[in-house]
């Protein structure tokens, strides 16, 4: 069963929001600019409505400037962080798995030594591949498990991308928006069975060209036994 999710205190949540201003400031050059602004403009406003209407507006003032300051923040810290990802080996691993959603996320199924990945994610609309690394090498990984896949997943419709900004494939700050508008074909018994088809598959994971990296090794991947 899964764990239930870990109240998080008021202070805490105070210092992860200081930490993502300090990480979005450092990262965007806009972002203070646009928090001063959206800070000031309600106050010159509340000022105005106070000395017009009085005193009532000063709290209704106070509540929009914070909401225009997380507004600024959700958006711009967002965009910094796709930013930071890019080019980063697992990075598309690591936001899929920060989706909200029922996103089964399993990161390298197929890798090498040179970083080149592909992991295995399936959900309402399927299942899906994504590649991080050189091109042409991780089309010759997708082909493999693409092959491997298709003797398991039946009619289950099955997409994949090649991250990367070059002619045809997809930028990593788009993944989130491209896989939100795939279509839902599969409900949720059905994202189920599937999951535990393609788990029954991976537990055997087929080794790859060169060690997997330590933090990126699939579920079920064993050992060597070391020599007498």
């Amino acid at each position: 069963m899964a764990k239930p999710q870990e109240k998080v205190s008021f202070g805490q949540r105070l210092k992860q929001i200081g930490m993502v201003f300090r990480f979005t400031a450092k990262q965007d050059r806009w972002f203070a600019p646009l928090a001063a602004a959206a800070v000031l403009i309600p106050l010159a406003l509340t000022v105005v409505a106070v000395i017009l209407w009085g005193w009532l507006w000063l709290p209704l003032g106070i509540l929009f400037a914070l909401l225009a300051v997380l507004i600024v923040l959700n958006l711009r810290s967002n965009k910094a962080m796709m930013n930071a990802a890019e080019g980063q080996p697992g990075a598309a691993a690591q936001i899929m798995e920060s989706m909200r959603g029922d996103w089964r996320v399993t990161p390298a199924v197929s890798s090498t030594t040179q970083m080149d990945m592909v992991h295995l994610v399936i959900g309402r609309p399927g299942v899906i591949l994504l590649a991080e690394g050189n091109p042409q090498r991780v089309r010759g990984l997708l082909g493999q498990e693409k092959r491997r896949l298709a003797k398991v997943i039946g009619s289950a419709p099955l997409h994949d991308y090649v991250i990367g900004q070059g002619e045809g494939e997809l930028p990593i700050r788009k993944l989130r928006m491209t896989l939100m508008r795939l279509p839902r074909t599969l409900n949720g018994k059905d994202v189920n069975s599937l999951d535990k088809r393609l788990k029954a598959l991976t537990s055997r994971p087929q080794m790859p060209k060169g060690a997997i990296p330590k933090n990126m090794r699939p579920p079920g991947a064993f050992r060597q036994p070391r020599g007498r």
